[in-house]
């Protein structure tokens, strides 16, 4: 009796289960609200220069701190907040991020159709792919632009990029992965919507 082949995955999540877990249920799938969006965009921004699977990691002990990514609790967040998450070790401990998740709070809260205004970044898709996966593309420069004009932090385009492949706003499943025609599918349904 032999076993059911293993499905094929990009090839950047093998060799953890975390990242295959991640990779099979949420990277590539569409988010399209408010908190789920704010929430991915302030873990993609606290991962600039850190690994992803630390990120995955330490997020369940970050959403217990920062209220869930609640932006209007986290834009309420003190300076006695940001001094007790520089001792917590469950966190990344770096200020300057820790400030930024407040201080994009603050601007969040007062950007009209968040989701829809991320969105808006968003190109149609075309079944053509590039052979290597960019690290930015014009439309992640444009968000960044954007969100750093209406003055959010750590918001370089390729943290925008990756936000936007994680988010669904792009599909970046190789094509030979057993998730890229349904998050293809799901991919094209959201912009649709739109």
């Amino acid at each position: 009796m032999t076993g059911s082949p293993m499905p094929v995955r990009c090839s950047w999540c093998e060799g953890s289960d975390i990242y295959r877990q991640y990779h099979d249920t949420e990277w590539g799938v569409p988010l399209t609200n408010k908190p789920a969006l704010f929430r991915l965009l302030m873990l993609e921004g606290q991962q600039a220069g850190l690994s992803w699977i630390t990120i995955l990691n330490k997020r369940a002990h970050m959403d217990s701190q920062f209220w869930g990514f609640d932006p209007e609790k986290l834009a309420k967040a003190s300076a006695a907040h940001i001094e007790g998450w520089l001792t917590d070790p469950g966190l990344i401990r770096h200020r300057g991020k820790l400030a930024a998740l407040v201080n994009n709070a603050q601007v969040t809260t007062a950007v009209d159709d968040f989701a829809g205004w991320l969105w808006s970044f968003a190109a149609k898709p075309t079944r053509k792919k590039p052979a290597q996966v960019p690290a930015q593309t014009l439309q992640s420069q444009n968000m960044s632009k954007a969100l750093k004009k209406a003055g959010f932090r750590f918001v370089g385009p390729t943290i925008c990029y990756a936000f936007m492949q994680s988010a669904g706003m792009v599909n970046d499943h190789h094509p030979s992965c057993w998730r890229f025609e349904h998050c293809e599918t799901l991919v094209n349904e959201a912009l649709n919507a739109r």
